[in-house]
């Protein structure tokens, strides 16, 4: 791929994996509305460890306490915060996991990369997220995260396996319904994010290595570096936008989207 491919890509990758704006549906959308290649999938493994980088960067303090939770977890103990938090992300990223694996394994993935279903996943579920957003209470902080609600956050997540939906869109929508506040309902979707892109990094490695070569590790390095400043830059902003404005503008961009994306699949 030109180095200007790879820059569109992980601009892409980096800049919508945590705006509720769905990063796979872009994704998609770029070969597609192009002509262009696609990227490939060691590609997509690239642009993902950038993002994870940047979001272990951003919530390090947070990443640490669940690391350190994690060991105790292991020994059958969950009487710390980072215990508990690393339970909840556990049970949170269970339900993808499974529901991934099936899909890939049924071959769905590939069913469902399509503009028109991009199209409707924009749409339906950026309205979703509006109706969430504003009937949501907010008297939850990201303190107050319950393994009950971190099995329903969980749930939800798996809807975004479908192109367009959005990870950190369904799984905002599900804490905002659950009464976290907006900059609560973030930073915990974002944590979730770790371990499912954890997870489907390696599922993706899995049919990388049997075509890695020079040229494509080398393309990986530069998607994954462009990948990370450009997530580092959506995620900061963001979290800080969100103490002062709502998700409204992200909706507004996904009906818009979704609107244009189906008139072109049924015109």
């Amino acid at each position: 791929m030109t180095l200007f491919q790879l820059f569109m890509v992980a601009a892409i990758q980096g800049l919508t994996e945590f705006l509720p704006v769905s990063s796979s549906g872009h994704l998609v959308l770029l070969p597609a509305l192009t002509g262009g290649p696609d990227q490939g999938l060691a590609i997509d493994v690239a642009v993902h460890v950038g993002t994870l980088i940047a979001v272990v960067l951003y919530f390090r303090a947070d990443v640490k306490i669940a690391l350190l939770g994690a060991g105790r977890l292991m020994h059958g103990r969950v009487d710390t915060q980072g215990a508990f938090l690393a339970l909840c992300l556990i049970l949170s990223t269970i339900p993808v996991i499974v529901a991934g694996l099936i899909i890939k394994l049924t071959g769905l993935d590939e069913a469902m990369r399509s503009v028109a279903v991009i199209g409707w996943t924009m749409l339906l579920f950026g309205l979703v997220l509006f109706w969430a957003d504003k009937i949501g209470t907010t008297e939850k902080t990201s303190e107050a995260w319950s393994i009950k609600d971190a099995m329903i956050m969980g749930l939800a997540q798996v809807l975004a396996l479908v192109p367009g939906t959005s990870r950190s869109g369904i799984t905002i929508t599900a804490a905002r319904r659950l009464g976290y506040d907006r900059e609560s309902a973030a930073k915990l979707s974002m944590l979730m994010s770790i371990p499912t892109i954890l997870a489907s990094g390696a599922l993706l490695s899995l049919d990388v290595i049997q075509q890695a070569n020079w040229a494509i590790a080398r393309d990986g390095l530069i998607a994954a570096a462009f990948a990370f400043v450009a997530a580092l830059v959506a995620l900061s902003l963001m979290m800080r936008l969100l103490r002062s404005i709502s998700f409204t503008p992200y909706v507004v961009y996904r009906v818009l989207l979704g609107v244009v994306l189906l008139i072109y699949a049924y015109a």
